[in-house]
């Protein structure tokens, strides 16, 4: 099997047999552009400046909302002139749907600008005010309002559909959004590799180590200048000129910055089976979303099943085609905060695991450009935590000795902590919160802790000193570490492990054949048995044996 080096997780690992090849793969991206002058009233007012012969006479609120006319204009007659359509969306609209509509039935072939959206947005706008004599007395941001914004949908020969978002209000700012997958294709193609493309997802690879080395490139340095590069080729010529023609930005000095504000990263693993894919992953589902607390568990239904191969015709055949999946699609999904990790199943037989973040303020290392290496290691490392979390959570396992150490006392530095007694419903909660929150990319907090308690059992009864005195107990016995002096609690991978098997035995094997026993009659038998259902009845029956061999009376 071949591997991209990066897939290194215990999931992966485990069922490495099962899949041909894997690769990760950054897939939107979603950059601000942003006038730095513009931003600030001191910087705003020197742009006006220089755009008016070193004047502020015409700074007023009716000459900015010229600016907004003019766009809009602009835009509609070169969309008139030049074909392209320009289409006014309504709320609640999905813009990138339209645009995959538009290409399936218009294919594009020319590098360019192909179709323009127009919809309502929330911006912040300038306030100008001046006195009764005309004398500029303040210059504000206004609270943000609804005012229209052009999304031009572009093809680019590199990064294939680019979508520029852009305010038609000075100071013109804009989003630029991009997909990893389509660089991936392109260059793929450019290398002679063979592959099938669904959406944002490949399908099928002729060569899984090579595409996984393509794909490895978007987390390197050099794809800062990848980024910006195709951002300066478009945005002044293709979107900002209808606001500002080129002499106009030349002469106003007018320039973007670029910083990372949404990225998705994923891993895809292929499977030689659909049908072994589908078990897999409705048991690891079926298994872990109790123990992980997942919040939403949905089954997307569409008019046809799962595409497989053609037997009579051979295996499909290995191009580059973009289709839209219609097929039941479960989706896995847990969310941190801005931060989002979740599994889902793609085309035929692949599995992928993804991390997102809405906002990349969340994770503390910069928003600049430059940090997009940064940015895309972290998420790497959350989607590989990921995946190996919910592989010690679904595996579980109690070491040896373990069900005697807990209930004794343990030490952390001087501090003598008690032991870990599961026959205590805080502590069980406790962990059940723990390991709710173990896949937390970032570790949690005490009171993480409280607060997942208190949702867990609906009440607000378990406080923060209650949260640390636990932590402590944890601690003692390795269950959680503390790094450092940080305030953050990360939960290892084999503790888990144990974790899981603990709350498994006591909740889910001990608890129901003890209360089986209790009842020698099952009463009217479930209309359907699941193979679990038929474990717990021949444990329940020979639980019964095994008590009266020991003398063990049931309770009246």
């Amino acid at each position: 099997m071949a591997y991209g080096w990066s897939v290194v997780d215990e999931f992966s690992e485990r069922y490495a047999d099962l899949v041909t090849g894997s690769y990760d793969c950054v897939d939107r991206i979603v950059l601000n552009a942003y006038y730095p002058l513009g931003h600030s009233p001191g910087g705003f007012r020197v742009w006006w400046r220089r755009l008016h012969g070193d004047s502020d006479e015409l700074l007023d609120n009716n000459h900015l909302m010229r600016f907004a006319g003019r766009f809009a204009r602009r835009v509609r007659a070169w969309g008139a002139a030049s074909g392209v359509p320009v289409i006014d969306c309504k709320a609640g609209e999905r813009k990138h749907e339209i645009a995959e509509r538009y290409l399936a039935e218009h294919p594009v072939a020319r590098p360019g600008v192909f179709l323009v959206l127009v919809a309502k947005a929330p911006a912040t706008l300038w306030d100008v005010r001046r006195s009764e004599g005309g004398v500029l007395v303040n210059l504000a941001k206004k609270k943000a309002s609804y005012v229209n914004h052009y999304s031009f949908h572009i093809l680019d020969p590199q990064w294939g559909h680019v979508t520029i978002k852009m305010s038609g209000h000075p100071p013109f700012g804009a989003q630029v959004i991009l997909n990893g997958h389509e660089y991936v294709a392109r260059a793929a193609q450019v290398a002679g590799i063979d592959l099938a493309m669904e959406g944002n997802c490949f399908t099928a690879v002729a060569d899984p180590q090579a595409l996984a080395q393509i794909a490895d490139t978007l987390s390197h340095d050099a794809t800062v200048g990848r980024l910006s590069q195709v951002c300066d080729r478009w945005i002044y010529t293709a979107c900002l000129c209808f606001g500002l023609d080129i002499d106009e930005q030349r002469r106003s000095g007018f320039g973007y910055n670029y910083s990372v504000y949404q990225v998705e990263y994923s891993r895809n693993l292929l499977f030689r089976s659909g049908a072994q894919m589908d078990r897999v992953f409705d048991m690891v589902v079926d298994r872990t979303r109790s123990r992980l607390d997942v919040p939403v568990l949905r089954t997307l239904f569409g008019a046809k099943t799962r595409p497989h191969r053609d037997r009579a015709g051979g295996p499909p055949r290995l191009a580059v085609v973009i289709e839209t999946p219609q097929y039941d699609l479960t989706l896995f999904k847990v969310h941190f905060g801005r931060l989002t990790l979740k599994g889902y199943t793609k085309g035929e037989r692949v599995l992928r695991f993804e991390a997102v973040v809405h906002n990349t303020k969340e994770l503390g290392c910069g928003r600049a450009i430059d940090k997009f290496p940064t940015i895309v290691a972290k998420l790497a490392a959350m989607v590989g935590r990921f995946c190996s979390m919910l592989d010690c959570v679904d595996v579980a396992f109690v070491p040896d000795g373990t069900l005697d150490q807990l209930p004794l006392p343990s030490q952390i530095g001087a501090t003598k902590v008690g032991g870990v007694d599961l026959n205590k419903p805080r502590l069980r909660t406790a962990l059940h919160a723990v390991l709710a929150l173990s896949a937390a990319p970032g570790g949690f907090t005490v009171a993480d802790l409280a607060a997942k308690v208190n949702t867990n059992t609906g009440d607000h009864a378990y406080t923060i000193r209650q949260a640390a005195y636990d932590l402590r107990k944890l601690r003692g016995k390795d269950l959680v570490h503390k790094p450092g002096r940080t305030r953050r609690y990360h939960v290892p991978g084999p503790s888990a492990r144990t974790i899981a098997a603990l709350l498994c035995l006591r909740d889910q094997v001990i608890a129901p054949i003890l209360a089986g026993v209790h009842s020698p009659h099952h009463g009217r038998k479930p209309g359907h048995w699941t193979v679990v259902d038929r474990d717990y009845e021949t444990l329940r029956t020979g639980m019964q044996t095994l008590f009266g061999h020991l003398g063990i009376a049931r309770a009246v």
